[in-house]
């Protein structure tokens, strides 16, 4: 193995890594290789040259996020002598168990995300911050278990309290799936599914004032054909509409009112908890939710919401605060914003195509050394003229919430973003207020994105939340 290069970080939108050049099409009985991502199909193209022939599977323009592969994907991921994927949960976890599945055995097949700090790459947390009043609670998953093409199953298995109790997702298109529902009793269907390490957001929605008592049980199916194995299982109280002092009293000594939360399971010790961004874990039989009365909505009149009761009636609910189905985890996967970590990945690239061909080594050596040259010749660039803003009106505003890795790299602050989900069109709530966002900061330029399908981000409330 090439030994991994370490030095100083730099950073690039990826529209510019294809600027530092691609060396040409493939010539017939090339090395096949297959990439998730047209960012990732360049970066080989760049490192194996005329030697090696590379196919995507999220198209052009496509976004990784929620891209569904089709029978033709995995027919192309089947013919490869060499697989890449960015993983860290950026790619749909069916289009990470399509290359898990299909990639040929005696195939690499390749995290880059997750293969590159040992080349010097740099990682960052994933944070978010809404600042809502009221607690913003979803689902999370700890540990990769027996591995990432495994499903984690957190059922709702058991409910007491004085009125209906639901947990669903609002998609990019308004349109509710619902996870969990107590009307017509609980059953297996009650039940969310997450790959290991992942969190989700979800709306928790409850019928009536008083105090709830919600059961939690979780078993992982490893995707191998065995059994699944069965986890452990936690009740959390909810207080809804009701002082939560009161709930406090059978022992539970940790009151959530604010803040992030996860319910949660750690795949290690089958412990299912609260995971909260302040205070750490707690055990679920610790854990009091608020759900004030500031909480009060109106069931919209639209069909789709018919679940939560008749239009008008009023509903405690725990918004979703970002639409559309958002699965991630906890460290941002954009690595490549960063040129260091663009460096890491053609490393990693260029060790892998050197094992599946060593007769082409020295070829991809001699492109990987002249790549290196050219994404530190861009990294000079960018900085110099990144350099050239005065530190106080580096106040970057984007579409995606997917340039940390570039805002750290050269001291930009994240000033605000349209949509935490791709795919979607914002609002025209959410374009005010990014609008006075502009304003405020007194934005002198606005450049439009180069793949608005992909780069797409919101902060809505959920659609059952009415204006």
């Amino acid at each position: 193995m090439r030994r991994p290069r370490t030095g100083p970080g730099a950073a690039a939108l990826a529209v510019t890594l294809a600027l530092a050049g691609c060396t040409g099409a493939a010539d017939d009985g090339a090395v096949t290789v297959v990439a998730s991502t047209e960012i990732i199909a360049d970066l080989v193209r760049n490192v194996g040259g005329d030697r090696i022939s590379v196919e995507t599977v999220v198209p052009a323009g496509g976004d990784p996020h929620s891209y569904e592969p089709t029978p033709a994907d995995a027919a192309k991921v089947a013919r490869a002598d060499a697989a890449f994927t960015n993983h860290l949960l950026l790619e749909e976890h069916s289009l990470i168990k399509l290359f898990d599945s299909n990639v040929p055995t005696g195939s690499p097949n390749v995290s880059l995300a997750e293969s590159a700090e040992p080349y010097g790459a740099t990682l960052i947390p994933l944070v978010e911050n809404l600042d809502l009043d009221v607690v913003w609670l979803g689902l999370a998953v700890r540990g990769k278990g027996p591995g990432r093409t495994a499903d984690v199953r957190l059922s709702v298995t058991a409910v007491e309290g004085p009125g209906r109790f639901a947990a669903y997702l609002t998609d990019a298109l308004g349109q509710p799936r619902v996870y969990y529902d107590s009307a017509d009793g609980i059953t297996d269907a009650d039940v969310a599914v997450l790959p290991p390490d992942a969190h989700t957001h979800l709306n928790w929605s409850f019928g009536a004032a008083g105090e709830y008592r919600v059961t939690m049980t979780a078993r992982v199916d490893a995707g191998d054909g065995s059994p699944p194995r069965q986890l452990g299982s936690g009740t959390f109280a909810f207080a809804v509409g009701v002082d939560p002092r009161g709930a406090l009293r059978d022992g539970r000594t940790t009151l959530l009112d604010a803040g992030h939360t996860d319910l949660a399971v750690d795949l290690d010790t089958g412990q299912v908890f609260a995971r909260t961004d302040e205070q750490g874990d707690i055990p679920a039989g610790q854990v009091v939710v608020d759900v004030p009365d500031r909480a009060v909505e109106q069931v919209p009149d639209d069909a789709r919401f018919a679940f939560l009761g008749a239009p008008g009636t009023r509903v405690w609910q725990l918004p979703q605060a970002v639409l559309g189905k958002h699965v991630h985890g906890e460290i941002d996967p954009h690595l490549w914003q960063d040129v260091r970590n663009a460096r890491a990945y053609a490393e990693v690239i260029a060790d892998t195509l050197a094992e599946v061909d060593p007769a082409g080594a020295d070829l991809y050596a001699g492109n990987l050394d002249r790549y290196l040259g050219e994404l530190s010749t861009l990294h000079t660039y960018v900085g110099a003229q990144l350099a050239k803003v005065p530190p106080d009106r580096r106040n970057l505003v984007t579409t995606h919430d997917a340039f940390g890795y570039l805002a750290s790299a050269y001291g930009l602050t994240i000033a605000g973003f349209v949509v935490p989900n791709p795919a979607q069109e914002p609002s025209a709530a959410q374009v005010t207020k990014l609008t006075e966002t502009i304003r405020d900061l007194r934005v002198p330029a606005v450049t439009g994105s180069p793949s608005p399908a992909s780069w797409c981000r919101t902060r809505p409330r959920s659609p059952a939340r009415p204006r």
